[in-house]
């Protein structure tokens, strides 16, 4: 123990360090790892998104305010450990929630508030983009953000000089450079695989299409230059350093890889970066990531074409919602327990009614909910209703309850990986499962396993999440000088001692979700009635 706290005193002294700052949807972290990739600080800053003038949004206070937590409870995990006030750091990175629409005037002021990945509200641009491009262009996307405010007739629309995402906001005030990583940007514009750009001919499309509102903009001008892992994408200037630690200890100087999406962070912390890998992550809204060997045959409106932090073309499945309806059915037990006279911590009644619900019936029995908190771009809902909803002939108990949810929290997820295998023929060799849901000991893999019919592995590290992925990007590009690819990188360099529990539904598990999601399909309308008439 002596001798690993003295290694991990030097790498802090000399530098040999990476950081991982992740703008989560729910918490902000920040993780240190040192030379041998290991975490040796950590800090998070708890936050939600509020709903305001028809929109879901964060402020930019807010968001500076948890960087900046974040980074001081970092700090101060390390001065309690350590006794060393950190100065100097060899590279960091920046991960945020993608897609959005955070757009700047030529003063560098936010024309409107930031509008996340969450607001659904971009219909008539997503059909027309599709159509216009041939090319799945989801609600949540950056383009179809800006196509909708211009058919909105927005005025701010003529002013915008930069238009990003939260990761690259972030890095931006931080280095004062324009620029994004290729994951992140894939959620803005369609990418050009093979040139590892936007889309050439859909610019010339796009630009073509707006043409008559007369604008001072090209699209190609407003949006960032595009970064792939590896490269270096800016220093950290003195304004930034101060910005970020509001102590005054840390140095400007350090190098900063390219700013990344939450869905690039998370297929580098579960090393899924090779073709036929994949990840799923399960937290507040939940997405599957595919890495493909070609391109998919038909345009899916369930499917987006995205890229790894290289480049690498992959097939994305997002669902918005997934454990929020669970994380409000805990919330309503542990008031019961506590009103009983039996309180119980947070994480001790997950692991209670997650285990429990291995015991539910396969099928769930009749049992039906949409835990829709907002909008559902797959099943075509404008809007979120929570709803359960029951026969009364079904069996009713706790053990089918919260198999039941843990079921619909992947049901949207689940439509659009059908799609994926069953008509694309996609294959995959490795899933690897991170997030909340999996904290329990296999009952959110068993879950997973029969939503794709595939085994579902959790490593040792995924529970650092997307802040460890951004932070081994940071590290990937300083020691950039081996010239590995970013996947060889990971498997000889990161993951070559990791551990992996690895769990595989067996085929009445497989059946009982089948069952289950015909019932999920047809229930739809009741969801959609709810929508219609719960104001």
């Amino acid at each position: 123990m002596v001798e690993k706290k003295n290694t991990i005193i030097a790498d802090i002294e000399a530098g040999r360090t990476s950081l991982g700052i992740e703008l989560g949807s729910t918490r902000i972290k920040a993780i240190l790892i040192g030379s041998d990739y290991s975490v040796i600080g950590a800090g998070s800053y708890d936050w939600e998104n509020q709903f305001e003038a028809g929109n879901w949004t964060y402020s930019l206070d807010m968001i500076w305010q948890g960087v900046q937590a974040s980074y001081q409870n970092m700090v101060k995990e390390l001065q309690e450990s350590y006794g060393i006030a950190l100065k100097k750091i060899g590279s960091i990175g920046f991960s945020g929630m993608m897609h959005g629409y955070l757009a700047f005037d030529k003063n560098d002021e936010l024309l409107v508030p930031f509008r996340t990945w969450r607001n659904s509200g971009t219909e008539a641009a997503e059909e027309e983009l599709t159509a216009l491009f041939q090319h799945n262009i989801p609600q949540r996307w950056s383009i179809a953000h800006l196509y909708q405010a211009i058919l909105n007739q927005e005025d701010h629309v003529s002013e915008i000089n930069f238009l990003t995402t939260l990761s690259g906001y972030v890095h931006w005030k931080l280095t004062g450079e324009k620029v994004i990583g290729i994951g992140d940007a894939s959620g803005m514009f369609p990418i050009d695989p093979l040139n590892k750009e936007y889309d050439a001919k859909m610019i010339q499309q796009f630009n073509q299409l707006v043409s008559k509102y007369t604008y001072q903009w090209q699209i190609e001008d407003i949006l960032p230059e595009i970064l792939t892992a590896g490269h270096e994408a800016g220093k950290l200037t003195k304004a930034g350093a101060n910005l970020l630690d509001l102590s005054g200890n840390l140095q400007a100087g350090i190098p900063l890889c390219p700013p990344e999406g939450d869905a690039g962070t998370g297929m580098v912390a579960t090393n899924s970066v090779a073709v036929h890998t994949g990840n799923i992550s399960a937290g507040t809204s939940v997405f599957a990531m595919i890495v493909l060997e070609k391109a998919l045959k038909q345009v899916h409106s369930e499917i987006d074409l995205v890229t790894t932090p290289t480049g690498s073309l992959v097939a994305m499945v997002h669902a918005n919602n997934c454990s929020s309806e669970i994380n409000a059915w805990v919330k309503l037990f542990k008031e019961f327990a506590q009103l009983s006279g039996n309180s119980m911590q947070t994480e001790q009644l997950f692991e209670l009614l997650f285990s429990v619900a291995l015991e539910g019936d396969l099928d769930v029995d009749g049992l039906l909910s949409y835990g829709y908190y907002s909008g559902e771009n797959i099943t075509g809902m404008n809007a979120g209703r929570p709803l359960f909803v029951r026969t009364p002939e079904s069996h009713f108990n706790l053990a089918n309850f919260m198999r039941l949810h843990l079921y619909s929290a992947f049901g949207a997820l689940k439509i659009g990986m059908d799609i994926l295998l069953k008509e694309e023929h996609v294959q995959i060799d490795q899933v690897v499962g991170h997030g909340g849901l999996f904290k329990t000991k296999e009952v959110g893999q068993r879950i997973v396993s029969s939503v794709m019919n595939a085994p579902v592995s959790v490593m040792e590290t995924a529970g650092e999440g997307g802040a460890w992925g951004i932070a081994l990007l940071a590290s990937f590009m300083r020691e950039k000088s081996t010239d590995k690819p970013l996947a060889d990188y990971l498997n000889e360099n990161v993951f070559i001692k990791n551990q992996a529990t690895t769990v595989m539904a067996d085929e009445k598990d497989v059946q009982g979700y089948e069952v289950f999601i015909k019932r999920y399909k047809q229930g739809l309308p009741i969801e959609q009635a709810a929508v219609d008439h719960l104001v």
